[in-house]
C-alpha cells in the first residue's frame, strides 16, 4: 500500500524515502522488514546498498509482478510473502538480524486507479474496496449493515459531518434495488448539507469504507505490536501514515511504550520496568514543501519512528483497549 509520488511520467517513488533512509541507514547493512511492499520502492532503495536484506510483505496479490522483479534482480537478498502485516509474526526467521520494520500506510496510485479494486469514488459498478485477504466487500457492507452502524463507520472512520443523513439515505435507497458505486456518490451528494468545493463529496465516506472493509485499524494496531516483538535491540519500527485515525493509533502506542513499562516472562526479571523504546523526537516528519509541489497528496503524510531500546519479545501493551471503540465499529464485519 505504497503511496507514491508521481511525475508527469507516472514514474512511482516513495512518500518521504529520502528521510527514511537517513533514519533505518542501510549503508551498514541489516535485514528489514518491508510491511507494505507495494510498487516496490522502499525496498529496491534500500537493497542498493551492500549487506542488506529485504523481507517484503503485501496483501494485495496484483503487486507479485513487481515482487518478482526484485526478487530477479537482487536474488537471494529479497524474500517476499503474499500476507497482511499482522501476520509477521508467522514469518520463519532464521536468526535474522532485524534491523528494521517499515509501514507506509497510503494507497498506490496502482491501487487507486485499478476499476476492479473499487477504491476510487470515480470507480463505476459493483462496490469492493478489498486490498486482498478479505472476508467481505464494500457491496455487503453498504447493503447489509444497519443505519446506525453505517452511521458509525463514516462518523469515526471518517470523520463524516453528515453520516447520519448518508446512512439514512442509504437504507431508503437500497429498499428500492442494491446499491453500486454510482449510486453511493449520488446518495453522498444529495445528502451533503454543505458543499466543501477543496474535496469531493464522498472523499470521506469512502476513507471510511476502506478503512472498515480491510479492518485497518486492527490490521495496524496489530502490526505495530508484532514489529515491536522481531525488531531486535537497537532496531527501529517506522510508519507513515495519511490521515488521523492512523497516527493517533502510532502515536499513542510509541508514547506508551516509550514510558516505564513492565515486561512479562523475559528479561529483564519479572515487574522490572524499563522503557521498551526511545523516541528520538516526539512530533511527526512532513514531506518538505518540494516533494508536496511534485504530489500533493502527500502533504497529509507523517513519518514517526521509534528504536528498541532492549531484547524482548513479550511485553505489555493497554492500546487494544486505547481504542477498543474503533475496534467495536470494525467488528459488525461479524454480521456480514
Amino acid at each position: 500500500m505504497i503511496a507514491t509520488i508521481i511525475s508527469e511520467k507516472k514514474k512511482h517513488f516513495p512518500v518521504l524515502l529520502n528521510e527514511i533512509i537517513s533514519i533505518i541507514t542501510p549503508q551498514y547493512g541489516g535485514t528489514f522488514i518491508d510491511c507494505t511492499f507495494g510498487q516496490g520502492g522502499y525496498s529496491e532503495k534500500i537493497l542498493t546498498f551492500p549487506n542488506t536484506n529485504i523481507i517484503a510483505i503485501d496483501r494485495d496479490k496484483d503487486v507479485f509482478e513487481k515482487a518478482l522483479q526484485v526478487e530477479k534482480k537482487f536474488k537471494d537478498r529479497f524474500i517476499f510473502k503474499n500476507i497482511k502485516f499482522s501476520q509477521i509474526q508467522n514469518l520463519k526467521l532464521k536468526n535474522e538480524n532485524i534491523k528494521g520494520v517499515i509501514f507506509d500506510l497510503g494507497y498506490s496510485f496502482n491501487q487507486i486507479k485499478n476499476p476492479k479494486k473499487g477504491l476510487s469514488f470515480e470507480s463505476t459498478g459493483n462496490l469492493n474496496m478489498r486490498l486482498g485477504i478479505n472476508e467481505f466487500s464494500a457491496k455487503e457492507t453498504i447493503n447489509k449493515l444497519s443505519q446506525s452502524e453505517l452511521e458509525k463507520i463514516f462518523k469515526y472512520f471518517g470523520d463524516e459531518k453528515d453520516s447520519k443523513r448518508i446512512s439514512h439515505r442509504i437504507i431508503k435507497e437500497r429498499k428500492k434495488k442494491e446499491i453500486n458505486t454510482e449510486d453511493l456518490v449520488k446518495i453522498i451528494e444529495l445528502s451533503k448539507k454543505k458543499k466543501n468545493y477543496k474535496i469531493h463529496s464522498a472523499t470521506k465516506v469512502f476513507q471510511a469504507l476502506r478503512i472498515f472493509v480491510n479492518k485497518e485499524i486492527s490490521e495496524l494496531i496489530h502490526g505495530l505490536i508484532c514489529a515491536t516483538k522481531l525488531v531486535n535491540k537497537d532496531g527501529l519500527i517506522v510508519v507513515v501514515t495519511f490521515h488521523s485515525i492512523e497516527d493517533k493509533i502510532v502515536k499513542y502506542f510509541f508514547k506508551s511504550l516509550s514510558e516505564a513499562k513492565s515486561i512479562s516472562r523475559y528479561e529483564p526479571k519479572k515487574g522490572e520496568n524499563i522503557n521498551l523504546l526511545k523516541l528520538i523526537q516526539k512530533k511527526p516528519i512532513v514531506p518538505s514543501q518540494e516533494e508536496i509541489k511534485i504530489n500533493p497528496p502527500s502533504r497529509s503524510a507523517k513519518l514517526r519512528f521509534a528504536i528498541k531500546k532492549e531484547n524482548f519479545f513479550d511485553f505489555k501493551t493497554d492500546i487494544l483497549e486505547k481504542f477498543k471503540n474503533l475496534i467495536d465499529i470494525e467488528n459488525y464485519s461479524n454480521k456480514l
